[in-house]
């Protein structure tokens, strides 16, 4: 039986013009080459193959192959194929032979935000995969339901509850692709129901202030002072948004009489609180403060996210609605997150891996912490880490007016490190601190000790 053009060699797109097949395919293929479009060490498709594609003779694709080896566009080896050279591109005409450097990059940071990507547990999660994967029905593999695998959202719930004292069903969860999706997904339904405001913590991320801003919501400013952020006059406010297990970037918790507080303002007006968990996993002097929706799951919306437990390019998300909000309409009809990663990671909470995973994570950076607090007492004395042992950051306050001084002297020790400024909201009204958002879950183990002396180097 012939054989199928549709299974010979690779697919090359090319459109041969001019007064003859040969000439016309040596020009087309000498422009691609040309314009980049064939890259340098490109393996074409063979002589035999390519003509198939065209419907021309396979010999016109062989001339034309040898014409341009010949003009050293193109190589040809025994046993390599047809590639094109490496030499092939032109210099464009007016510029220096030499590439322009890229742009340099610090040799260490401390940069909040990210984990050590170092340990991300590779080996379980293929594992998990394989088995998730075989384990899939037919039709897990279809469009679904927008709120994400019922596989995913039934292990959540049994986590989200043992673990951080969620009250969750099933059918309350929406998976997203990370905390920003979901975030975004609240911040355009709110505005469609009428809100034009949202209360956030003083010092937050601007990147969370921006996203719903686009969204059309103002955001104000809850109070903040040294024991945390403070519900404060709420006339007018009909949503917030909170860190309250560990606020970030300020590190404390919120405290027990202004998490009644807020709650009790949710329930006397119908307000709506956005409770963003993003590292409740991670205590270190205590058991973790259990999640505020367990105070009223009515009023309540907890987010959650993999993105520090694991890896931030997962995209995994997930928010656990209460009643006064459907999944079906925050969803609308898009499909967030792929589903192979879904049932991945559902294997993954149900196996028990998450949890050894998260437990061996857990002692990683709590040593970190001690290790950054233990050499700030011997070599800076008169700096300290404030806020709980929690999470993947501390912030180091600094003495007053030095702060842009420091990030300034760490740049020159080739350390990228924020300051506490940048996250503060530009309406605040709390007098401004002085102090380094450090975040030490950021380096791999090998880096830790030469990112800790460069910041030691840094401080006054």
């Amino acid at each position: 039986m012939a054989e199928s053009w549709a299974t010979l060699g690779i697919d090359l797109h090319l459109e041969p013009s001019g007064p003859g097949l040969r000439r016309g395919l040596t020009d087309a293929l000498r422009e691609a080459v040309r314009s980049g479009r064939l890259t340098a060490g490109t393996r074409l498709p063979s002589s035999r193959s390519l003509a198939a594609d065209l419907g021309i003779a396979r010999n016109t694709v062989a001339d034309a192959y040898a014409d341009l080896v010949a003009e050293g566009w193109l190589t040809a080896r025994q046993g390599s194929g047809t590639r094109v050279a490496e030499h092939a591109l032109p210099r464009p005409a007016g510029r220096s032979a030499r590439r322009p450097r890229p742009p340099g990059r610090p040799a260490y940071s401390l940069v909040p935000g990210n984990p050590d990507l170092a340990t991300f547990p590779r080996a379980e999660w293929l594992r998990a995969a394989r088995r998730a994967l075989a384990a899939a029905p037919n039709d897990a593999l279809g469009y679904g339901d927008p709120r994400g695998r019922v596989e995913l959202r039934t292990a959540l719930a049994g986590y989200l509850s043992r673990a951080r004292g969620v009250r969750a069903d099933p059918d309350r969860i929406l998976v997203c692709a990370g905390f920003t999706h979901g975030l975004r997904l609240l911040g355009e339904l709110l505005h469609a129901r009428g809100l034009r405001t949202l209360a956030v913590e003083s010092y937050s991320l601007d990147v969370h202030r921006d996203l719903v801003e686009r969204a059309g919501l103002r955001t104000v400013p809850l109070p903040f002072d040294e024991r945390g952020t403070r519900p404060g006059d709420l006339t007018g406010v009909r949503a917030m948004l909170l860190t309250p297990a560990h606020q970030f970037p300020m590190g404390v918790a919120l405290r027990p009489e202004h998490r009644a507080a807020v709650v009790d303002w949710a329930r006397r007006t119908g307000g709506l609180i956005l409770e963003d968990d993003y590292d409740g996993e991670f205590r270190y002097d205590r058991q973790p403060v259990g999640a505020l929706q367990d105070l009223d799951p009515e009023h309540v919306v907890y987010l959650g996210t993999a993105s520090k437990s694991l890896a931030p390019g997962l995209r995994l998300g997930w928010l656990v609605l209460p009643p006064s909000l459907d999944p079906q309409e925050v969803a609308g009809v898009g499909f967030a997150t792929g589903v192979l990663d879904q049932l991945t990671f559902a294997e993954f909470i149900t196996s028990g891996a998450y949890d050894r995973h998260v437990r061996a994570v857990r002692q990683r950076y709590r040593r970190r912490r001690d290790a950054l607090v233990a050499a700030l007492a011997d070599r800076a004395p008169g700096i300290r880490v404030t806020g709980i042992a929690a999470g993947l950051h501390a912030v180091v306050r600094l003495p007053p007016g030095t702060e842009q001084s420091v990030v300034r002297a760490a740049a020159w020790q080739g350390l990228a490190v924020q300051g506490l400024s940048r996250f503060r909201h530009e309406l605040a009204t709390a007098e401004p601190l002085d102090a380094l958002v450090v975040g030490y879950g950021t380096p791999s183990d090998h880096a830790w000790t030469g990112t800790l002396e460069a910041l030691l180097r840094a401080l006054p």
